[in-house]
């Protein structure tokens, strides 16, 4: 627990796939002095160095799946952990993607996370960003099968959020300034960039 004045940063970045939350979460990040936490970054590494964690996630991973709710608990709740986690807050990038993970997260300390970002952008543009990127994982079916998990997913979550007074929406169709600038302004008005 932080001793200074105020709590450290608690937030999560969300959005569909190839809406830049792993670039926003980057800069947002600097920006506000709080540890970018990845789990699609922690993941991959998990996978590469070929521990428990990354044989349990690969097979999901790879088909473009969840990966089980308890295997990404686990992953989160020993990040946080981490000594500069605690002291300087954290920006989660990749979780929670179900409202079963949100409210599993949330549960028992409803005050663990201050916002989550929602990144909007529409299903074409996700697509064209997604594809354009060219990253090994993203072949057609994969993106396709993404983008219709997340859709599935990403409404009981958002109502979730948006019931427990935590989401902050913010559109994602515009360059990537401009949507930094749109992000911290909405975060500033709540008065968690103070």
């Amino acid at each position: 627990m932080s001793t200074s004045p105020r709590p450290p940063h608690r937030l999560v970045i969300l959005g569909p796939p190839g809406a830049g939350k792993g670039t926003q979460a980057t800069r947002l990040a600097d920006r506000l002095g709080v540890v970018h936490l990845s789990t699609g970054a922690m993941l991959r590494r998990a996978m590469d160095a070929g521990t428990e964690v990354g044989r349990l996630a690969r097979p999901y991973v790879e088909e473009g799946e969840l990966v089980p709710d308890d295997v990404m608990l686990g992953v989160v709740e020993h990040a946080l952990h981490a000594p500069e986690v605690v002291e300087h807050g954290f920006l989660l990038d990749g979780f929670p993607r179900t409202a079963e993970q949100a409210e599993a997260f949330l549960s028992g300390d409803p005050d663990r996370l201050d916002a989550a970002v929602q990144i909007a952008l529409g299903p074409e543009e996700a697509r064209r960003r997604l594809l354009a990127r060219g990253r090994g994982d993203d072949s057609p079916e994969v993106v396709e099968h993404r983008l219709a998990v997340d859709a599935e997913e990403s409404g009981p979550l958002l109502a979730f959020l948006r019931a427990a007074g935590l989401l902050v929406e913010v559109d994602g169709a515009a360059g990537v300034d401009e949507v930094a600038d749109r992000i911290f302004e909405a975060l500033s008005r709540l008065g968690d960039t103070n």
